[in-house]
């Protein structure tokens, strides 16, 4: 199977593009998501945002119990026509065997930056919520004022349990028990 290329995804296409069609994604630097069969592609990530991303990851496998695992930038399949990629996730170890995520994380977080702050508030908590992943958790990199700001699946839609900043800390019950300190993620050393 041939990956495409983006020449290939960008023109010429006709129709929709599906989960199916991200398996066939280049393997780069880019981000690529679906949107109601629309491709978003995003630049790399900067460097407050991978260090968030990677101290959260190393954060959340210390305390994560058998039979879940932590994944970073894995591909999740919502539906047909919407394929995401959060930041970081947290999904049962059982739904490892598929290419992409086909079942709801227990956890996904997205490490927001200015150009994704209200899409990632608004649609993506959306699109989330309506895939009944439990908890949603954002991450806001700002060396002034990092934050953490929680959000639980409860009777079917997202309630804030949590807003955390700087050296507050939150200890999350769900999906297991971890202590969250916001500005960990963006401090040297």
């Amino acid at each position: 199977m041939d990956a495409m290329t983006i020449p290939d995804v960008w023109s010429g296409q006709d129709r929709a593009l599906t989960a199916a069609d991200m398996e066939n994604m280049p393997d780069d630097e880019f981000r690529y998501e679906l949107d109601d069969g629309v491709l978003i592609v995003s630049p790399a990530p900067s460097t407050l945002h991978q260090l968030a991303v990677a101290r959260l990851t190393v954060l959340l496998s210390a305390a994560c119990p058998d039979g879940l695992v932590v994944l970073p930038g894995v591909g999740v399949n919502i539906s047909k026509f919407q394929h995401r990629v959060p930041d970081v996730a947290v999904v049962r170890a059982g739904t490892l065997e598929s290419f992409f995520q086909e079942t709801p994380p227990e956890l996904v977080v997205e490490v927001a930056s200015p150009r994704t702050r209200l899409y990632d508030r608004n649609r993506k908590k959306d699109i989330y919520q309506g895939f009944g992943i439990p908890a949603y958790w954002i991450v806001e990199p700002s060396r002034d004022r990092p934050e953490l700001t929680v959000f639980e699946l409860c009777s079917g839609s997202y309630e804030q349990a949590a807003h955390v900043t700087g050296a507050e800390e939150y200890r999350a019950a769900f999906p297991f028990p971890v202590t969250i300190t916001p500005a960990r993620f963006v401090t040297a050393g």
